[in-house]
C-alpha cells in the first residue's frame, strides 16, 4: 500500500491544503482516507485535500512524503490522474 502525501502548499479557507493519493487504487485511498477521518468531501477525483496541521498525524499513519512534482507523476504513471480537462467535463 502506498499512498503519498505532498506538502501543504496551497492556500484556501484561511490555511494552507495538500494532497493524498495513492499510486495503486483509489479504493487503497479511500480506506486510507477513512482510517484517518477525512471525510469524503476531501476528495476531488484523484486525490484528498487534507489541512497543513494534520500532515505528521497523516505520515504517522503510514502516508509516505513526496515533493509535489513526485506525486503528481506516480498518479499519472498509475493511471489513476484526472486532469483538470476531464475535472470539468470537457
Amino acid at each position: 500500500m502506498t499512498v503519498l502525501i505532498d506538502e501543504a502548499a496551497w492556500p484556501a479557507h484561511g490555511r494552507l491544503w495538500g494532497h493524498l493519493v495513492s499510486d495503486q487504487s483509489l479504493d487503497e485511498l479511500h480506506s486510507f482516507a477513512r482510517r484517518a477521518g477525512i471525510p469524503e468531501r476531501g476528495f476531488d477525483h484523484d486525490h484528498y485535500d487534507y489541512p497543513e496541521e494534520r500532515r505528521h498525524a497523516l505520515i504517522a499513519l503510514g502516508a509516505v512524503p513526496v515533493t509535489g512534482r513526485e506525486l503528481v507523476e506516480r498518479l499519472q504513471a498509475s493511471g489513476l490522474r484526472v486532469s483538470q480537462r476531464e475535472k470539468r467535463g470537457l
